[in-house]
């Protein structure tokens, strides 16, 4: 559920540097222990640790009837996949999707891992997947940067795809303002939209998180009511980040370094937000 838009002041900007770094840390943790035999479940429980040791609550556990601090998709999972016991295999394509809540504001990125192992031309083409998603994530921020309009940052995801595979872009699932509440408007659309919507100015904070197939783009919904998967079973990817605009640049909430590595062969000096 969405709420309503809502501009952040420059302190409340700074506010949201900490839920982001926190998530950041959670998904770094977790990605460090992503191998074959090791479960959902458990790289639930080692972000939830992570989370709450920083004084944070997950996000995720807010949303009426989800209990769990991550959605965690292997394979055909596109989004909201539930974290069970079935142990990871070599060469699992895993998305893991994290947020977490502190000073009433909240962070929420999500990243993609092929577990090592495999055949070798499964990982390459899973790894591939996860390379242009990436890349149309960033893509998308580097367009943010200069942005007039945020539906440009559609555009520029969309031309990535378009210009590095034959990937499908899913159009169910899209990105989002984010602020005191998880998900707030605008919408964040990870293709081309006829309006353009609205102004990129001081204030905004959106998530920005492309989903791409690498066949078909339609979903089914499994029997838990929750877990979304291709109805191919071809495989999905996901990757996000939370951004913010204020009258220095912008700043990646939930990258520790706030995106400079990334941004730097595109020239962009993320600048870090100051409360005053």
């Amino acid at each position: 559920m969405r709420g309503r838009s809502h501009s952040k002041s420059r302190r409340e900007l700074a506010a949201m540097r900490e839920p982001g770094r926190i998530t950041a840390l959670a998904l770094a943790a977790v990605e460090r222990e992503i191998r074959a035999g090791v479960t959902p479940l458990e790289l639930d429980a080692i972000a939830e640790a992570v989370i709450r040791e920083h004084g944070a609550v997950p996000n995720f556990q807010l949303e009426p009837g989800y209990r769990h601090t991550l959605c965690v998709g292997v394979n055909d999972v596109v989004v909201h996949g539930i974290p069970g016991s079935t142990p990871l295999e070599p060469g699992d394509l895993v998305t893991i999707d994290c947020g977490a809540t502190i000073g009433g504001f909240h962070g929420d990125a999500a990243i993609t891992v092929v577990v090592p192992g495999g055949d070798p031309r499964v990982t390459e083409a899973r790894q591939r997947l996860s390379d242009v998603t990436r890349g149309a994530l960033w893509a998308g921020i580097v367009a943010l940067a200069g942005a007039r309009q945020l539906g440009e940052v559609g555009a520029a995801v969309e031309d990535h795809i378009e210009a590095n595979s034959d990937f499908g872009i899913n159009d169910d699932y899209i990105g989002h303002g984010i602020g005191r509440a998880m998900h707030e408007d605008p919408p964040v659309f990870n293709y081309r939209t006829r309006v353009l919507g609205p102004a990129v100015k001081p204030g905004l904070c959106v998530a920005i998180e492309p989903i791409i197939h690498a066949g078909s783009t339609d979903t089914v919904v499994d029997d838990d009511g929750w877990t979304v998967r291709s109805a191919d079973g071809s495989d999905a990817c996901q990757w996000e980040h939370s951004v913010a605009v204020h009258s220095g640049g912008i700043w990646v909430l939930t990258a520790l370094d706030g995106g400079a590595a990334e941004l730097a062969p595109f020239g962009i000096v993320p600048v870090p937000i100051a409360e005053r």
